[in-house]
């Protein structure tokens, strides 16, 4: 299952409720997190730190998400997945981060572009989690200022390179069309 939406629409988080709730519930479930997909930061930043396209194009490893976790766990798969291809703070290449997946597993995977291109087809289900642009902002803002320098370098990374990539993506792909289905995070009742 795959969960995308805007940058810091609360796609992690519900990546992890749900993971918890299916475990309560009996169902094996896993979280392949997506920090463990991301390129080299020489590839990352290749178009520039700033750069939006730089990062629509450039932050994710969309192939080894497909080639690692997606195709093992479809129709013919080996179902050994792998849990992550990279390791952020180091920037090293992971070679051995792998797990066998069990047939009745759900594994969730949450990030932005998820329904990129290819990687459409390979979902079961794709959940968009309906978040405005403006919350999802504030809320990114919120969580990664220390990381970014600091509330007013987050924003202007936001304005500039996060929030403008998704845009692109939104208006390329049209995410939220094309999942299965709609979450609306301000609605308790689900509906």
């Amino acid at each position: 299952m795959g969960i995308d939406g805007y940058c810091g629409a609360g796609k992690t988080t519900l990546a992890r409720w749900l993971v918890e709730e299916l475990g309560r519930a009996g169902r094996p479930a896993l979280h392949v997190d997506s920090d463990g997909f991301h390129h080299v930061r020489e590839r990352r930043y290749r178009q520039g730190r700033d750069s939006a396209h730089g990062y629509y194009d450039d932050a994710y490893d969309l192939e080894a998400l497909a080639e690692r976790v997606l195709r093992p766990l479809g129709p013919g798969g080996d179902r050994v997945i792998a849990t992550a291809v990279h390791d952020l703070a180091t920037d090293a290449v992971l070679t051995d981060r792998t797990t066998s997946v069990p047939a009745d597993a759900v594994v969730v995977f949450a990030a932005t572009f998820v329904q990129r291109g290819a990687l459409r087809d390979l979902w079961d289900e794709v959940v968009w989690v309906d978040t405005d642009e403006p919350t999802a902002t504030a809320r990114g803002i919120a969580r990664d200022a220390e990381a970014l320098g600091g509330p007013e370098a987050a924003a202007a990374a936001y304005d500039a390179r996060y929030q403008a990539a998704c845009r692109t993506y939104v208006a390329e792909e049209r995410p939220r069309e094309r999942a299965s289905i709609i979450l609306d995070p301000s609605d308790p009742s689900g509906t």
